[in-house]
């Protein structure tokens, strides 16, 4: 019967040609069904696109390559039907119905599915699909619908990835970047799948075969990720994961598959640069600088991390109960602030300063009721007399900030506002320096940020910038509580609104770590390298690390790098220094440098006064063991390291001494 309706279907597409491509001068592509090998056809100018419903076997032929898709597995989608939660297939619909689709600039196969369950238990779930050539390049779009009754659709993996046996390595903006081999001998996994956080700063992915490359666009990715795995030897499985929204597909999802006959990672990394540009998620440092000029003050401007109070209470995962005096470490304002005047005196004469700490019980106490400042450190006095000095100085003057967790003896405390995860229950933990917290809703974070730094500068404090920690990330949180309900779309509106407040006050916008969404709204981000085994804490690097968020976005946000030897998210043998410069990056700055550290800074600043609002054009491998490495930036500027030899050499050279190495 099913074939039956398959030689049905195949009559209907037989019919004249389907509406016209949108590019002049050429014929739409024609869409036909093949009866002998119950395969659906859409026949473009460049790519040809086949469609097996019995399996979902999907294969792309370019001019150079045939990319071949899995069939669906079982598990590629997941329901909840009378209280349980189900594992089901999509190929196992009891009903398919498959017709050509054009809508006017995409044409290709409308799939639609019903009939899940047993003939006794049907699901009420329908499923509409759309598989469809779209522009002149003929990217293939693959759109998502779910008509969801009593039965709801949780989880969905489509379209499904690649074979094994149609690439060769695969790419992952796992952090700053991954370059991963098929064959890599090492397991390998990403800390997180859904997008916006570690194991994607970026919402998309691609492959390598050969000289060709294909790219994996999630063009609706608050509610979208990846599944993911790599075990020892390979090979790589990777494909597309939608999830719900509080309980429903509210919306359609929509991946983008790009298919590129020549390129690589670079290649693939500006076609979706392509993208950020056309959805308005870049935003340019020059726009950014025109927005609020005290941008312009951290271009070669190196970054000083530094602190006033850090007290752990004793429900701290970091508390130290045989060395009582680390749980509680004070430096007053005044004292800072003499040591930034010694810094000054040393001849650096602009700085971004970050102070931790700051808050009623230091770093990551009491959050959101941190205020008044410290008062063992000086209280409110102490902390604008030290504003005031790094005024004086000419440096910039920023507080690290948090509006995520929310400590149990915070003073508005009440646990009606907190967060309630899927299953009913309110994240608790104690990990942090605080000790007992949840999570705030993302819903009431924007009150708090303005409520907290409209007090500060009513105090007469010269706030230059705020950090808000992990917004950037954290991947979206969702909210069940019935009297604030939140979506992840929702949550990064908030957390946009959060950042954006910083800026209407003329402060320069900081968080985390970078992310795709966040970019719009922030100007720097605390650091943005590589992702290591078993954590960025240290250890080897995961995969081969290359510069993808960079070759995206480094034109569109400043980016600090620590130089030293394997420090936070540098491979354990690599020298800092070294992707500091490659990359185009901001240094960190000690309060009390040595003389080499000193000219090590005074190097990265020069070259990113130099390229710090550039596109990053290009990176390459100059060697076998992929340990010599170049970037090029769009004045022709190029930066050449050696992670075996510590060396880096910089085209045309810096106007510094001693411009070959450290």
């Amino acid at each position: 019967m099913q074939r039956a309706l398959f030689m049905v279907l195949a009559g209907l597409c037989m019919a004249p040609r389907l509406a016209a491509s949108n590019t002049p001068g050429t014929a739409s592509p024609q869409v036909r069904f093949d009866t002998n090998a119950s395969v659906w056809r859409v026949e473009g100018a460049k790519q040809r696109l086949e469609f097996a419903p019995a399996t979902f076997a999907t294969t792309v032929t370019t001019p150079a390559v045939v990319w071949r898709m899995a069939d669906s597995p079982q598990g590629d989608l997941h329901v909840r039907h009378a209280g349980k939660t189900m594992s089901l297939r999509l190929a196992a619909a009891g009903r398919k119905t498959v017709a050509p689709y054009a809508n006017g600039f995409q044409t290709g196969l409308k799939i639609e599915l019903s009939q899940f369950g047993s003939q006794t238990d049907r699901l009420d779930l329908t499923l509409q699909l759309f598989l469809c050539l779209e522009g002149a390049d003929e990217d293939l779009v693959a759109t998502l619908i779910a008509s969801d009754g009593e039965t709801r659709l949780l989880r969905c993996d489509w379209p499904a990835g690649l074979r094994a046996e149609s690439f060769d390595t695969t790419v992952v903006p796992f952090m700053q970047g991954m370059l991963l081999p098929k064959d890599w001998p090492a397991r390998t996994w990403l800390y997180d799948t859904l997008c916006f956080g570690r194991g994607l700063y970026q919402p998309w992915w691609g492959h390598q075969r050969g000289e060709s490359a294909m790219l994996v666009i999630l063009e609706t990715p608050e509610d979208g990720g990846c599944h993911f795995e790599h075990p020892a030897g390979g090979p790589t499985r990777l494909g597309p994961r939608w999830v719900h929204s509080l309980g429903r597909f509210a919306y359609p999802r929509r991946a983008r598959l790009c298919f590129l006959d020549k390129g690589n990672y670079v290649d693939l990394a500006k076609r979706y640069r392509r993208h950020a540009l056309a959805t308005g998620r870049f935003v340019s440092l020059r726009e950014k600088i025109a927005r609020n000029p005290a941008v312009a003050r951290l271009i070669g401007a190196p970054v000083v991390h530094t602190s006033i109070l850090y007290h752990i209470q004793p429900e701290s995962s970091y508390y130290h109960k045989d060395a009582p005096a680390k749980n509680h470490q004070l430096v007053t304002f005044d004292a800072r602030a003499r040591d930034l005047e010694a810094l000054a005196a040393r001849g650096v004469t602009n700085a971004y300063v970050h102070l931790d700490g700051w808050g009623l019980r230091g770093y990551d106490n009491l959050h959101p009721d941190v205020l008044p400042p410290c008062p063992e450190a000086g209280g409110w006095k102490g902390m604008k007399r030290l504003a005031e000095v790094c005024d004086r100085l000419g440096y910039l003057f920023a507080i690290h900030d948090q509006y995520r967790d929310y400590y149990l003896d915070a003073r508005s405390f009440d646990e009606r506002h907190t967060l309630i995860e899927e299953n009913g229950q309110r994240p608790t933990g104690s990990t942090w320096f605080g000790g007992r917290q949840s999570i705030l809703c993302p819903s009431l974070a924007p009150g708090h940020v303005r409520k907290n730094h409209a007090a500060l500068l009513a105090a007469g404090i010269k706030l230059r910038g705020a950090y808000l920690d992990v917004f950037s990330v954290v991947p979206p949180d969702e909210c069940y509580n019935p009297e604030h309900p939140v979506t992840r779309s929702e949550c990064l509106r908030y957390r946009g609104e959060c950042l954006d407040s910083v800026r209407s006050w003329g402060g320069v916008v900081s968080s985390e770590e970078p992310s795709d969404w966040s970019v719009r709204h922030l100007d720097l981000v605390h650091h943005g390298p590589f992702a290591l085994d078993p954590n960025p804490g240290k250890g080897p690097a995961m995969g081969i690390p290359i510069p993808l968020f960079n070759l995206v976005y480094h034109d569109a946000l400043l980016m600090p790098w620590s130089l030293g030897r394997g420090e936070w998210g540098i491979p354990e043998k690599d020298l800092g220094l070294l992707h500091a410069l490659a990359n185009g990056g901001l240094p960190y700055l000690g309060l009390n440098p040595g003389p080499d550290h000193l000219r090590q800074v005074q190097a990265v600043c020069t070259l990113h006064r130099r390229v710090a609002l550039l596109e990053m054009t290009r990176h390459e491998f100059l060697d076998a063991g992929r340990r010599r490495q170049r970037t090029t930036f769009a004045d022709g500027t190029r930066v050449t390291i050696d992670l075996e030899a510590d060396q880096w050499a910089i085209e045309p050279p810096l106007d510094i001494a001693g411009g070959t190495g450290p």
